[in-house]
C-alpha cells in the first residue's frame, strides 16, 4: 500500500481511535468496540481496512481474534514524515531570523 492510501485509511477518526487503542495492548473486536457507537459489522469493516493497509494484524486464539498494531505497517508513514523532518528546522530558523529582523 502506498503513502496516500495510508493517509486515506487514517483519515477516518474511528480508525485512528482504534489504532490508538491497539497501540497500548492487543484486543478483540468486542473489546475495541466498547465506547464506540458503531455496530459489530461496522467495526469489522474498520478492522478489515486497517488490516488491508498493513497497520494491524490478527492472532487467532480459539474462536477469538486478537488484533494488534503492526509496526512494519507504520514504515511508509514514518518514511513520509522523515522526508519533511529535515525541511522544518531550516524553515523555523528562517522564521526566527525574520522575526528578529522585524523586531529591530
Amino acid at each position: 500500500m502506498n503513502d496516500v492510501d495510508i493517509f486515506k485509511v487514517l483519515a477516518d477518526p474511528t480508525r485512528r481511535a482504534v489504532l490508538e487503542r491497539l497501540a497500548s495492548s492487543e484486543m478483540t473486536a468486542t473489546e475495541l468496540r466498547e465506547g464506540f457507537a458503531i455496530s459489530q459489522p461496522a467495526m469489522s469493516q474498520h478492522l478489515a481496512v486497517l488490516r488491508g493497509a498493513g497497520l494491524i494484524s490478527e492472532r487467532r486464539e480459539g474462536r477469538f481474534v486478537n488484533y494488534r498494531v503492526e509496526a512494519q505497517g507504520m514504515a511508509p508513514l514514518h518514511e513520509w514524515l522523515a522526508r519533511y523532518r529535515a525541511f522544518w528546522p531550516s524553515r523555523i530558523d528562517g522564521l526566527k531570523d525574520l522575526l528578529k529582523e522585524m523586531d529591530q
